[in-house]
């Protein structure tokens, strides 16, 4: 599951969900503000779930194990 695809699939989703929220919204007054909340909810859980999943896919910092004697440690 955790490839490429998964960041274009879970696009697809949100845009989607978005596209509902903005013909679906309840019909009256407060109808710009129902379209606003969830179309953001939406793309701020996305960006969110993006970023962590990135930042777990590659990460910048390589993890180091500390239980391993100095001889068996290759570093490069």
């Amino acid at each position: 599951m955790a490839n490429g695809w998964s960041i274009i699939i879970g696009l697809v989703v949100v845009l989607l969900a978005c596209g509902a929220a903005w013909f679906f919204s309840p019909k009256g007054e407060t109808q710009t503000i129902w379209r606003s909340s969830l179309i953001l909810s939406f793309a701020s859980c996305y960006i969110m779930w993006a970023i962590t999943f990135l930042a777990q896919w590659h990460p910048l910092i390589v993890p180091r194990r500390n239980d391993l004697r100095a001889g068996a440690i290759h570093e490069s």
